[in-house]
Order: C-alpha cells, then sequence, then structure tokens
C-alpha cells in the first residue's frame, strides 16, 4: 500500500527512505555471511536475503523517481556507498582471511551491527508518530513483517544456536512490537486527522517533518 500510494501521487511525502537503505545494506551483508566461502550451511540465510535485496532494490528505485532533486541525489549517494561498502567487505575478507570460522565471526559482528540499524531505523519514524500522533507515515506492514521477522530469525537462531542472528533479531522483535503497540495507539487519532483534513483539503501532518 505505501508504495502504490507513492507511485498514484507521485510523491514519496514524508515516507523516510532510510528504514529501505539500512534494509538493502543488512540483506548485502547476510548474504555474504551465508555464501559457503564464509559460513558453509546457510542455504537459507543467503536465499531469503538475496529476495530480500531484490525487494529492495524495487523500493529505493521508487523513492528514486519521486523524491525531489536533492533528497534524491543523497539517496543515491547513500546506496553507492553502500555498495562499495559491501563490495570491498566482501574482497577484503575473502582474500585476506583464510578460515571459515574467522570469516563468519567478522562477517557476523558486522551483520549484527547492521541488522540492529535495520530495526532501529524507524525510530526516526516513532518519534514522528508520537509528535504527530499519527501512524500515516508509519507503514502498518512494514512494522508488522518488521517484528514477524525479527521472530523468524530469532527462532531459526535458537535452532541453529548462531548467536550473530539471535542477538539482532531478538532486539528487533522488541522493536517490532513497539511499532505495532504505537500504531495501535494512534490509529483511532490518525483517522479522526485524515477525516479532518479531507474536509480541508490537506495532505500531511501540519507543521512535522521528517529530520534526514
Amino acid at each position: 500500500p505505501t508504495f502504490y500510494r507513492i507511485w498514484k501521487k507521485k510523491s514519496v511525502e514524508q515516507f523516510s527512505p532510510f528504514p529501505y537503505l539500512a534494509t538493502f545494506v543488512n540483506c548485502g551483508l547476510w548474504v555474504l555471511y551465508g555464501i559457503p566461502l564464509v559460513h558453509p550451511h546457510s542455504i537459507l540465510v543467503v536465499t531469503i536475503n538475496g529476495t530480500g535485496l531484490g525487494i529492495e532494490v524495487v523500493y529505493l528505485m521508487l523513492f528514486l523517481l519521486y523524491s525531489e532533486k536533492k533528497k534524491r541525489m543523497k539517496i543515491f549517494l547513500i546506496i553507492i556507498g553502500e555498495i562499495i561498502f559491501l563490495g570491498s567487505l566482501a574482497i577484503l575478507v575473502l582474500t585476506l582471511v583464510q578460515t571459515h570460522k574467522k570469516r563468519s565471526t567478522i562477517v557476523g559482528c558486522i551483520c549484527m551491527v547492521g541488522n540492529i540499524l535495520m530495526y532501529a531505523a524507524p525510530l526516526a519514524v516513532m518519534k514522528l508518530v508520537i509528535r504527530s500522533k499519527s501512524v500515516e507515515f508509519m507503514p502498518f506492514f512494514l512494522s508488522l513483517f518488521s517484528f514477524l521477522n525479527g521472530v523468524s530469525w530469532t527462532a531459526y537462531a535458537l535452532i541453529r544456536l548462531d548467536a550473530f542472528i539471535l542477538v539482532p533479531n531478538s532486539m528487533g522483535t522488541a522493536l517490532g512490537l513497539a511499532q505495532l503497540l504505537l500504531y495501535g495507539m494512534y490509529y483511532k487519532s490518525t483517522k479522526r486527522q485524515n477525516a479532518e483534513r479531507q474536509g480541508q483539503g490537506e495532505m500531511g501532518p501540519k507543521g512535522v517533518g521528517l529530520v534526514g
């Protein structure tokens, strides 16, 4: 629904690109972690995060198409920086580190940081929700799937006894739950604000904008 709205309005409005930028680099890191040369027998990690990487590319393309020029350039430069970072990390780890255990440890630690940043990315949007008392620009399905993603990977990590997956995803589960609770708190006030704005012909929370 969020990206259909962006496509239909030909504008990203106040939707933040940062959760999608964080997810893009996070998926790239986990693909690197799961390849046989780094962490053997992790085909599930590679396939799921590879799919996620492709989806994030589509989402970010929409942001590039429908953002203002200044914001578009900022997003583009961040994407280029993330690609350079992922490529450099892959080359350095695969050429300078010789054992699977050491590669897994190095990439796994970086993945933990990336995963935590991905789950923390919507915090700016949560701040907007609290200030505006509106969940209009905090997509419900993004919050829901963030929570379900955290639960799923936490369960997987417990089965595999993989601390690199367990630690960030257990934190992500808590953050996802916090977003859903926030959504429940301000859903009714959002509907009321939307009804008032429709009567006045306005769009978006008054006087509230994202920083970044």
